[in-house]
């Protein structure tokens, strides 16, 4: 089950937006204008997807995260298409890091690259940032049509 968390509980998933996003200075930029949504499991929650409106249909995905154990078993797609169908014929963008893997993912899901923000890990995070033994330099966006 997926549903949208009330503004005043979003303190309480940040252990599980830090998965998403290691630096809550950097979850604290667009925490309060983004709609939350958890993804539970036997009333646990496992996923959490953190999304902004960015004006005129084009909304960003800033935070995907599912806990370790729950992962590779659709829940992040699920997550996904849940944002999607709240927003037809919108486009949904997402930044992630150039991890082969988490490409992978999203492209597998539908998403097609747009452009590159170079060294954004560099220019935005005090210490480097490292996903699955890759150490991340520059932003990549992909984008889908709803």
């Amino acid at each position: 089950m997926i549903s949208i968390v009330n503004e005043c509980d979003k303190e309480g998933y940040m252990p599980l937006l830090l998965v998403g996003d290691e630096s809550e200075p950097m979850i604290r930029r667009y925490i309060d204008r983004s709609e939350l949504y958890a993804g539970f499991i036997d009333n646990r929650v496992v996923a959490v997807c953190a999304v902004t409106c960015e004006g005129e249909g084009r909304y960003e995905v800033k935070n995907l995260a599912v806990e370790a154990a729950f992962r590779r078993k659709g829940i992040g797609r699920a997550m996904l298409e849940y944002v999607e169908t709240l927003h037809p014929g919108s486009v949904i963008v997402l930044g992630t890091g150039e991890n082969p893997a988490t490409l992978g993912f999203y492209m597998k899901s539908g998403y097609e690259y747009s452009h590159t923000v170079a060294d954004f890990f560099v220019d935005n995070y005090p210490y480097p940032i490292i996903e699955n033994g890759v150490v991340l330099r520059d932003m990549i966006y992909l984008s889908k049509h709803t």
